[in-house]
């Protein structure tokens, strides 16, 4: 009897033994450049890591270092995710002009709907005809802010004669060169850097969607805000939610579904839904700041859209020169927000 419990025994240990040398625990190093408590760590990132713990038993952990807390600048991080230094980064594609020449399409000037229906317009461009862009990735998601608006510390837009002689932060390579062209001063910097270059009066005002004000305190510094009329938005830009394409495929099977089902455009659809409930509550805190708020509409809205036209024909004549099909490409993404506004 005694070598029976002592076998049966021996038999459950190894058996406990050989489940948990198989359910391998991974840590995920999480990079991204906005502190904490921005929408995108503390409503996006964290509820997905915990989310993907859960469905992998705990077998998958996610470290989160906001803020730039493993170091580097913001335009790095798209490097440190593909050269392996961290597993996973959030960031804005337009912080490295040129890198992702396909994806720039919804950086141009009235492109955007809703962020849900630009963000799935988006995760299935960059899965068809603008898949070679993130070929070196695995992509978890692509998504876009809500429509972006004029903030300035004084100065409310009524009309592109007011931009004249300003100093604005523009968000990507495309929206301050429009800037540039309506006769404003465009500064390009991320936007953790916008609070202090208000403060010290290096730039007059920006544009920025509504939810990421609060993450910097921006309704605070800045008093006169402006959006446009109608069903397509001043501008964009994507989001990148990427790993490490050489960490994915170490995980186990078991793993990477838990991974696969938490990626692409259920999860783009997630995040697109979250920053367009973003943008009502941080207008909220502008109005409480004693803020002023204009919408541009009629002559001055289509003065705006014939700049941004010029804009949009000037990106096809330079994707066409560099063998992508420009026309396609922007006729795809606007085929593709209509798709998903229906």
């Amino acid at each position: 009897m005694k070598l029976i419990k002592a076998t049966l025994a021996a038999a459950i240990f190894s058996v406990g033994f050989g489940y948990s040398a198989l359910a391998e625990t991974v840590t995920l190093k999480f990079h991204t450049f906005v502190p904490m408590p921005a929408n995108s760590n503390a409503k996006f990132v964290k509820p997905w890591a915990d989310k993907v713990a859960a469905e992998s038993n705990g077998e998958i952990k996610v470290e989160m270092y906001p803020s730039m807390q493993l170091g580097g600048k913001p335009p790095q991080l798209v490097d440190q995710v593909r050269e392996g230094a961290v597993d996973i980064i959030w960031t804005v594609a337009g912080y490295t002009p040129g890198r992702f020449p396909r994806l720039e399409v919804f950086d141009l000037p009235f492109m955007p709907g809703t962020a849900l229906a630009t963000s799935q317009a988006a995760q299935e461009y960059i899965e068809t005809v603008g898949a070679d862009d993130l070929k070196d990735y695995k992509v978890l998601a692509v998504h876009v802010h809500a429509p972006g608006k004029f903030h300035t510390k004084e100065t409310l837009i009524k009309s592109s004669a007011d931009l004249k002689g300003l100093k604005m932060r523009g968000p990507t390579r495309t929206i301050s060169q429009m800037l540039g062209s309506l006769g404003a001063s465009p500064v390009g910097m991320p936007v953790p850097q916008v609070a202090p270059s208000l403060s010290k009066g290096v730039i007059d005002g920006m544009v920025v969607p509504w939810e990421i004000m609060p993450s910097f305190k921006l309704h605070e510094l800045t008093k006169a805000h402006t959006n446009v009329a109608g069903e397509r938005g001043l501008y964009t830009t994507p989001f990148l939610f990427l790993m490490n394409k050489a960490k994915y495929n170490s995980l186990s099977d078991a793993q990477k579904k838990v991974i696969d089902a938490n990626s692409g455009l259920a999860l783009a659809k997630i995040a697109g839904a979250a920053w367009d409930s973003f943008e009502a509550p941080a207008r909220g805190l502008a109005e409480k700041a004693g803020g002023t708020f204009h919408t541009i509409d009629g002559a001055p809205l289509e003065e705006l859209k014939m700049t941004g036209e010029g804009f949009v024909k000037d990106w096809i004549a330079k994707a066409d020169s560099k063998g992508l099909d420009g026309g396609m490409l922007v006729e795809k993404a606007r085929m593709l927000i209509k798709k998903y506004e229906q």
